[in-house]
């Protein structure tokens, strides 16, 4: 139908047969080459049932799947069937026609027989007699056809001829390389309008008239989402995972009367618009934009006339909708009822919106964004330590309803000295200084200095639900307390805002106190670090709120390469300086690597004996090496050990230490190290293999199998040891585990103050230290393997087994105080989940399952 030209010609679609003809010769090919002369695209299809055609084809060319891309343009363009019926079709037969005629003609007039008929981009020719006078026709013997294989005759050419074919051969050589230069090198048809210095100032800026009936935008879709209103396909793949983001140039939009729709672009959005334009999301080519930005002023709704912003937003040359269009609103709705978002018709637009509500933000597709605070760049306020201050509640808002006013004050007349209500400051001229001034009584304090002499501030809603006192409140490193039912925290997509804020429900105000209260000093000290970090990197500066929005948005459309939880959330100051989060260590260590035992000992001969012979029936153990502690005594003699079928090495350390058995003997080869003491002899082959399994998948992990748990003793004001039996784990004990070799330097050289000393002295406590160090250098919990409750030696008494001495738990317990007073702060996560094999409770055979033999006391 595509190339039928002629109207007397008649077509039937293939399809629409019941059988083919003769299926070994009848042949369906399609392509959008000659269709639509878009060959570029290699979009097409050959559908037979002769094998020796399709080896034959095969061989021309490499046939796959296509592209997301291609098929997302084609199902584009095959969709729009007015287009091709009523504009391509009437078009593309007319210069058919055309050229068949004008070639049918040239033939006739030479005397060439040929095929007429009315379809087709080719015409079959019978060039026999030219061929005989001539010779410049390429003779081949076909082998399908006369069932030989040879070598192509090729006549040779007379001069003429042969000149005749270079000539042409060198114009299309030409030709082919002149197009790829026009189409590769790197050119913009729009990037003389792009975002530049000059084009900042609205006195030298395009004027463009708005009529009254322009078109107006929906009003923004609800339902939008990333998958249903964002067109991923523009922003294609990039090579560095970073998306690009063109901004509109800068144009002053006027009404039939000449007014200004908007007034002139604010300080706050120059800003935004710069930091835009000088990072690595920038492009001036708006071809290669994957999201568009325009130079409208939207930060403050009471500055807009909605309606003529709005038509203003549908004069952009891209806006197709909205699609893929971002417009930053920090000060949405106006009076009386204040909106949760922008007023103005947006329709499919991303909002990076300031004051969210449950009802208004479209997870996963708009950006709770902060409400920029001027304080920010005018007060200097110097980092505060974490720690007790002078109030332990403050609230400095001023406008606040009475009713929360009233609530405030009472738990101040409650609690006395340690709540401070503030109010504005009425014996004061209006003016910047009475912005910067707060008052209780007839007392006058500096504001926003007064919020670093409180332990938490208030953070209460106003007429809109986005207040900028929250990032005053983070600057100061006061920890916020959130009472705004149904507001969506800024970047909350991306934030733990657990670590930072409470957010306390208005119903609950008068209960703030006791709530606050039950936190642990500890907890509370790491809030006011986390706080203070939050406004350091996202609150501080407009560049900081552009870039965060961005780098979210560019992880949905990248996930694959997005920002981690811990780079989004742990501040600097929990990772070390002197070493750096271990990604180089392989995604999958290879099986065939095993990994190395490594048995601390120091005279139990006997049961170290069992070990070794445990140990070594699981397939994966590649050597095991005993490190002997005890320099009183030698080591049994060579014809004494157990005979195993891998490499048995004795190291002998020159002092008793605990510490020994994580240093990076040479012995060990492998990336896998298991740590095991000497009497641990109930673990099975199948349960050390497991894990050994289990540690492959997370080889930055401890992987163990007695767990214990950290708390912190609301009574002792302290952290505590727990080693019952309880839903949660926070460490594995290296008595039995997993880990990288990696680690093992670490601990020897890199151990922070004076925690391997203090180990060594104490004879205790090595395997806390290991939790620490792994959990602080990769920011991630410990993975505990096997169901076992009752992690202990069968034989060992309450006399011999040291960890059952209750003085034995207080010194543990002394001991995560110390660690995380050197550390400074506490790495250590909480996980309620473990590693079992997959079928290890389902009721089947035992011979199905990998690993039977796991669980048994």
């Amino acid at each position: 139908m595509l190339s039928v030209f002629e109207e007397s010609a008649g077509y039937r679609s293939v399809l629409s047969l019941e059988r083919l003809p003769d299926p070994q010769r009848t042949h369906v090919m399609w392509a959008t080459s000659k269709d639509f002369g878009m060959s570029g695209l290699r979009f097409g299809t050959l559908y037979t049932e002769n094998q020796d055609v399709a080896t034959a084809v095969a061989s021309l060319c490499r046939y796959h799947g296509l592209s997301g891309l291609v098929q997302y343009q084609m199902a584009q363009l095959l969709r729009d069937r007015d287009w091709i019926n009523q504009v391509y079709l009437p078009e593309n037969h007319a210069r058919l026609k055309a050229a068949h005629t004008y070639v049918s003609e040239e033939l006739r007039a030479l005397g060439i027989p040929f095929l007429s008929r009315g379809a087709g981009f080719f015409i079959w020719v019978d060039l026999r007699k030219e061929c005989e006078k001539e010779a410049v026709c390429v003779i081949m013997c076909a082998s399908v056809k006369y069932n030989i294989r040879g070598p192509a005759l090729i006549p040779r050419m007379k001069t003429k001829h042969r000149i005749y074919y270079i000539t042409l051969f060198s114009i299309v050589l030409l030709g082919l390389i002149a197009t790829g230069m026009f189409q590769f090198w790197p050119h913009s048809i729009e990037s003389s309008n792009d975002w530049n210095v000059e084009k900042r100032s609205v006195r030298d800026v395009p004027v463009v008239r708005l009529p009254a009936d322009s078109p107006i935008p929906e009003r923004g879709d609800l339902s939008c989402r990333m998958h249903t209103c964002f067109d991923v396909y523009r922003c294609g793949f990039n090579p560095k995972n970073k998306i690009k983001v063109y901004i509109y140039a800068l144009k002053k939009y006027v009404d039939d009367f000449g007014v200004p729709v908007s007034n002139t672009i604010s300080r706050e959005y120059n800003e935004l618009l710069t930091a835009i334009s000088d990072s690595d999301y920038y492009t001036d080519d708006i071809n290669r934009a994957c999201l568009f930005v325009p130079s409208i002023d939207v930060l403050n709704q009471n500055t807009l006339r909605i309606k003529e912003t709005a038509q203003a937003l549908a004069q952009l040359s891209r806006w197709d909708r909205g699609t893929n269009h971002l417009l930053f609103n920090m000060l949405p709705g106006g009076p009386p009822d204040y909106n949760t978002a922008l007023d103005v018709p947006r329709d499919r637009a991303l909002l990076a919106g300031g004051g969210f509500s449950t009802w208004t933000y479209r997870q996963g597709y708009d950006v709770s964004i902060p409400v920029y605070s001027p304080l920010s760049a005018e007060v200097d306020l110097p980092e505060k330590g974490p720690g007790p201050r002078r109030y332990f509640l403050i609230s400095s808002q001023v406008g606040l309803h009475p009713e929360y006013r009233e609530d405030l004050e009472a738990l101040q007349v409650k609690h006395g000295e340690s709540v401070l209500v503030l109010d504005k400051c009425t014996n004061l001229s209006e003016g910047g200084l009475s912005i910067r001034k707060r008052c209780h009584k007839h007392q006058v304090f500096d504001y926003p200095q007064v919020l670093q002499e409180a332990t938490f501030c208030v953070v209460l809603r106003g007429a809109r639900l986005g207040q900028a006192i929250l990032s005053d409140v983070l600057q100061a490193g006061c920890v916020p307390v959130v009472i705004a039912d149904s507001y969506i925290l800024p970047f909350s997509e991306v934030l733990d805002w657990k670590r930072a804020s409470v957010v306390v429900p208005e119903e609950k105000m008068s209960d703030v106190y006791s709530i606050l209260q039950s936190i642990p000093q500890r907890q509370i000290e790491e809030m006011q670090r986390q706080a203070r970090w939050f406004w350091e990197a996202y609150f501080q500066s407009i560049k900081a709120i552009a870039l965060a929005t961005l780098q979210i948005i560019n992880d949905r459309i990248y996930p694959y390469a997005a920002i981690s939880y811990e780079e989004w959330n742990d501040p600097p100051a929990v990772k070390w300086g002197s070493v750096s989060n271990p990604l180089f260590l392989p995604l999958i260590p290879p099986q065939s690597q095993g990994f190395t035992a490594i048995v601390l000992t120091y005279d139990r001969v006997e049961s170290l004996f069992r070990v070794i012979t445990e140990v070594s029936k699981v397939p994966s153990l590649s050597k095991l090496l005993v490190v002997w502690n005890n320099q009183n005594k030698n080591p049994p003699e060579d014809s004494l050990w157990p005979k195993i079928r891998v490499p048995l090495k004795v190291v002998r350390t020159a002092e008793n230490k605990l510490s020994n058995r994580f240093f990076p003997y040479d012995e060990i080869e492998t990336e896998a190290v298991l740590a095991i003491d000497d009497d641990i002899i109930m673990l099975t082959s199948d349960e050390l293999q497991f894990g050994y399994e289990v540690w492959r998948e997370f080889p930055d992990r401890l992987v163990g199998y007695p767990g214990r748990l950290h708390l912190w003793d609301h009574e002792m004001n302290k952290w505590k040891y727990e080693s019952e039996w309880t839903n949660e784990v926070s460490m594995v004990l290296t008595g039995a585990a997993f880990y990288h070799k990696y680690f093992n330097y670490l601990y020897t050289y890199k151990m922070p103050g004076d925690i391997k000393n203090w180990v060594d002295a104490h004879m205790n406590c090595e395997d806390i230290a290991m939790n620490f160090l792994v959990a602080n250098v990769t920011g991630k919990a410990v993975i505990k393997v096997t169901p076992r409750k009752k992690f202990k030696c069968p034989e060992c008494t309450a006399i011999d087994g040291l960890s059952l001495d209750q003085t034995h738990m207080v010194e543990r317990s002394e001991c995560i105080n110390k660690f995380a007073s050197v550390f400074g702060t506490m790495p250590l996560k909480v996980v309620e989940h473990r590693a079992d094999p997959v079928l290890y409770k389902d009721d089947f055979p035992e011979k199905l399952k990998s690993f039977p033999n796991i669980g048994s006391l």
